[in-house]
């Protein structure tokens, strides 16, 4: 019966809204990077949470930290998207987005646009090949990198959202949550939405961030990744659950990321059912598969 229930819910047409690239690399992927690098001495269980472990936020970036030093390569990052789209669609998932912080790596020559345009390459050649997922892309902002690299990505998202043919959709904002303050960021915002892009906003994901929180809604975003903390009962305040419900902004919840990395405790206290409860319109999205 339990291998009944697992084929049905993997043969179940899906949606995935809140893919991290490097957060969904497969095991059997990493494995393979890792035996291409040996020289790294990298471990499997430095890039992985397994299941029953849990790590503080901050080591969930350190994990990243890790696996970058894994994606430093054009040949890598075509690798990894190939790999990630193909297993997302053996799972079952129709409509794919992926997201990613364009890198440079000076000692293997990789640039930003390099970078993008690798994962496009990867994306139409999965599409060529016929793998039965609709993907598309948002270009990250890690807001660790300042104000300067933020407009920077803008631009280059607003160059690739014209020469993609529809694949390049929109901005993500992420990153550690601690770093920085979002106002910085609104500029760089602002301009692209006003140039059409679509705004993926990861908002709330720690406790304190009410003032922030209010001035990226003002934008506003198109969709909420995580709003971990957003309503009164875990520290948010009315205020913030009533800007959201007005301005109808959907939220990508990822329930199992936010217990692996203890900004929720428990599946039951997840904030799934509050907003739910409240009618209001939530996407299960799975962000890190790396943690789950």
């Amino acid at each position: 019966m339990q291998g009944e229930a697992d084929l049905f819910y993997r043969q179940l047409p899906k949606v995935e809204l809140h893919a991290h690239l490097n957060g969904s690399i497969s095991s059997a992927t990493m494995q393979r990077l890792i035996a291409q690098k040996p020289h790294l001495h990298i471990q499997h269980s430095m890039t992985a949470i397994n299941r029953g472990q849990r790590r503080t936020l901050d080591e969930c970036f350190q994990v990243f930290e890790v696996i970058h030093q894994l994606t430093d390569r054009v040949e890598d990052i075509f690798t990894v998207t190939t790999d990630v789209i193909k297993e997302f669609a053996s799972d079952g998932v129709k409509y794919l987005e992926l997201r990613s912080t364009p890198r440079e790596e000076k000692s293997t020559g990789l640039t930003k646009r390099k970078y993008v345009e690798t994962v496009l390459e990867a994306i139409k050649h999965c599409k060529q090949e016929g793998v039965d997922v609709e993907v598309r892309f948002l270009v990250a902002i890690d807001r660790r990198h300042g104000t300067e690299v933020a407009m920077e990505t803008v631009k280059m998202a607003e160059d690739f959202s014209v020469s993609s043919d529809g694949v390049v959709v929109g901005l993500d904002l992420s990153g550690d949550p601690t770093v920085g303050h979002g106002k910085d960021l609104i500029p760089s915002l602002q301009r692209a939405r006003n140039s059409g892009l679509k705004l993926a906003l990861h908002l709330a994901e720690v406790p304190s961030q009410q003032e922030e929180t209010q001035l990226l809604l003002s934008l506003p975003p198109d969709r909420i990744g995580h709003g971990t903390f957003l309503h009164p009962e875990v520290g948010g305040s009315q205020e913030l659950v009533d800007t959201v419900m007005k301005k109808r902004i959907p939220l990508e919840l990822c329930m199992t990321s936010n217990i692996k990395g203890q900004t929720v405790s428990s599946y039951d206290k997840h904030h799934f059912l509050y907003w739910n409860n409240l009618g209001h319109p939530c996407v299960l999205c799975v962000s890190l598969p790396v943690l789950e």
